[in-house]
């Protein structure tokens, strides 16, 4: 598949993408109504006490400067009033540029500020993200006030330097300033910012020798730093002890059971909220939509999805991505792409979102050509969504495909990003190009176990144990600690080893790392034990693991059938069978197999039974498996059933299974020679017949 976006064209695409192309075509006006329309219930998001919002950001502009003008012949208090009040406006609006020239004039015209214009300077400075700046207007103040500190702190937090916000907040309480309500709960913002829980709480002693533990804003950011921390129950004492709740509070709680993954909770709680009839935010209902996506409710997600067309939500950017992302976990890629059909002007998260929906589903032809969609509108990837294309060739088992999203992945400079690498370093290995796989992952500066496991799909293309061996090594010696991946790609090729020392040692490592008792770890080391004949290893991990699923029966018994062990293999079966568990194919191939060895016909049809019960006879493994179980115990020759072989032999016809012809090696004149039966081809034949008629003697 080649990727030329540039000459796409509508007719080209696939009846799914063209559906999402009209919709965007024919409802974007729709959506334009909807995103204006004001709903009774939805929390408008402004600044109520703005009052220049009536005026676009230019004609704000062009008023500050008109006032600043005006203000040089006002008198000393008129001035002094006059400029907190831009400044103020400065900062709600981010008019960096404009807030510095108002400085300048306090300057200019020698106006010596009060403490309020010094806050309003401070604060100006700390929203529009100029610390440097705040941080010396904080250090010029003649008397620092609570609100001098609360701006600095507050700028600090809201910016992303938590961590310094925080400092500043401990070294207000070291020069012995009692912080307000707004101090406290920004402060515990900063710790929710962090996770730190430790100096939360720390914070929660000083809210309550204070008194502002009934503080609705304190109460909320309390809420918050429990929830993100996933102290879910503390999260709800703190949201209970609250004398007043309000959408900040409910959407601290809600967020907080979606992190944790509590569909259930969330849709109870949200419920809650609808009953008390408490006004939400479309922010609210995306994180509604986010904790639903893990509950696998449809009905639930499309009720939410009703709600946001109701009150216009559904074309905001983070619900429009939460509508896909829920619709993508619960397969139904037809409404994800009528939702992104409705998004006017999707941003790289929709894009990425409804590209990932597609390839969750298998349709990874049609993630590609949305991918070439995507770029014909000149919208730039990210990290995921060149991750997730990779992924799509390699399902596709494209590798052009692949290469074409390779070149992407160059041309747009993430070559150097390591979760792009490793999907590389798969892809590679998985289709084959070993030697391009090993070249990618060359590449990558900052290997993780992620960019190791990544070697092994090549690896086990190439069927060779020493490269596992040296890889396993590697991880070790750089001080990485293997995970269940990792051990059992290790132990799955350690069947072709004669010697299982290594593969012991490979035992010692996961019993050190306490995944001796995980599943899919216990069976890939029972596989091995089995493998190399060391049954009685097999069986002890065999018997050590808490819960036992299929495939760790399936591979005890067919370890067992494979060492001439076919009673035991039998009485395995048994056991699985009071376990209530339900058999698959290769369970029940392994089982005939043990009545081959073991001749016991009436065993075997019992199994034959199980399989037409279960509706697996048809399977190729079960058919061969059968064939073979009703020749070994001779029903044919001694008992005269052709009736049971018939039935088997239409059977095998019906699979399309051909018997393969019997294979031979007779050595002559020191060298080997392969032949099949009824062959002729071999140009030494007729010594061939000649070696074989004296060993039949």
């Amino acid at each position: 598949m080649c990727l030329q976006p540039l000459g796409l064209r509508l007719l080209r695409l696939s009846p799914r993408i063209r559906v999402s192309i009209r919709l965007h075509s024919s409802l974007s006006a729709l959506c334009a109504v909807e995103s204006s329309t004001e709903s009774p219930i939805l929390l408008q998001e402004h600044h109520q006490n703005l009052p220049n919002q009536r005026y676009t950001k230019q004609k704000a502009r062009e008023r500050i400067e008109k006032n600043v003008v005006t203000l040089g012949n006002e008198e000393s208090v008129e001035r002094l009033r006059g400029y907190s009040s831009m400044l103020h406006i400065c900062a709600l609006k981010g008019f960096l540029k404009e807030g510095k020239a108002i400085h300048g004039h306090v300057i200019k015209n020698g106006t010596d500020p009060d403490d309020h214009l010094w806050n309003c300077l401070a604060n100006f400075y700390a929203k529009c993200g100029s610390h440097q700046f705040a941080r010396k207007v904080f250090e010029e103040m003649p008397e620092r006030d609570v609100v001098s500190w609360t701006s600095l702190i507050a700028g600090l937090i809201d910016d992303g330097y938590e961590r310094d916000g925080l400092r500043l907040f401990c070294d207000m309480h070291k020069d012995g300033l009692r912080p307000n309500g707004c101090t406290l709960a920004t402060s515990l913002k900063g710790c929710s910012m962090c996770l730190d829980i430790d100096l939360g709480e720390q914070i929660l002693g000083e809210v309550i020798k204070i008194g502002f533990l009934d503080d609705l804003f304190v109460g909320s950011s309390l809420v918050d730093l429990y929830a993100k921390c996933g102290e879910m129950e503390l999260a709800n004492r703190a949201f209970l002890s609250i004398p007043e709740w309000n959408v900040v509070s409910w959407s601290a709680l809600l967020s907080g059971y979606a992190q944790s993954g509590e569909g259930e909770e969330v849709l109870k709680l949200f419920s809650t909220m609808t009953e008390f009839e408490m006004k939400f935010s479309c922010f609210t209902l995306a994180t509604v939509l986010k904790g639903c996506s893990k509950s696998g409710k449809l009905r639930e997600a499309q009720a939410l999805h009703s709600m946001a067309i109701k009150v216009g939500c559904e074309v905001q950017e983070y619900v429009s991505c939460s509508l896909l992302n829920i619709y993508s976990n619960l397969g139904q890629s037809d409404d994800a792409l009528k939702v992104f059909g409705r998004i006017k002007d999707p941003n790289i998260v929709a894009w990425s979102e409804m590209i990932d929906c597609l390839n969750q589903q298998g349709l990874s032809k049609e993630a590609a050509e949305l991918f070439g969609l995507m770029r014909h509108k000149g919208i730039k990837p990210n990290q995921f969504t060149l991750t997730r294309l990779v992924s799509a060739a390699t399902d596709l088992c494209d590798q052009h495909y692949g290469e074409s999203i390779h070149a992407c992945i160059v041309k747009y400079g993430f070559e150097s990003d390591n979760y792009i690498n490793n999907a590389l370093t798969v892809m590679y290995m998985k289709l084959g190009s070993v030697r391009k796989g090993w070249l990618v992952f060359e590449t990558i500066i900052d290997r993780d176990l992620a960019s190791w496991n990544a070697l092994f799909s090549g690896v086990d293309n190439d069927e060779t144990c020493g490269k596992k061996m040296r890889i396993f090594k590697q991880i070790l010696a750089d001080g990485l600690k293997p995970d269940i991946y990792t051990f059992c790609s290790v132990l799955r090729h350690f069947t072709c080893l004669s010697d299982v020392k290594f593969g012991e040692q490979v035992h010692a490592h996961i019993v050190k790392g306490g995944l001796s008792g995980n599943n899919y770890v216990g069976t890939a080391l029972i596989n091995m034990y089995a493998n190399n004949r060391r049954l009685a290893g097999a069986g002890i991990i065999f018997n050590r693991l808490q819960k036992k699923d299929l495939l760790t029966w399936t591979v005890i018994i067919a370890g067992y059938v494979q060492n001439d062990e076919g009673d035991k293999a039998i009485e395995c079966f048994s056991q699985m069978q009071q376990e209530g568990l339900k058999p698959n194919e290769f369970t029940l191939s392994s089982c005939l197999s043990a009545c081959s060895n073991l001749a016991t016909l009436e065993t075997g049809r019992q199994f034959h039974s199980l399989a037409l019960k279960f509706g697996i006879s048809g399977s190729t493994y079960v058919a061969s498996a059968l064939v073979d179980m009703y020749a070994k115990c001779r029903s044919i020759e001694a008992k005269g059933k052709w009736v049971d072989v018939a039935k088997v032999r239409a059977l095998m016809a019906s699979c399309g299974i051909e018997k393969e012809p019997g294979c031979s090696w007779v050595k002559i004149d020191a060298q080997a020679h392969m032949f099949f039966a009824q062959d002729g081809s071999d140009p030494k034949i007729n010594e061939i017949c000649l070696r074989m008629g004296e060993l039949s003697r």
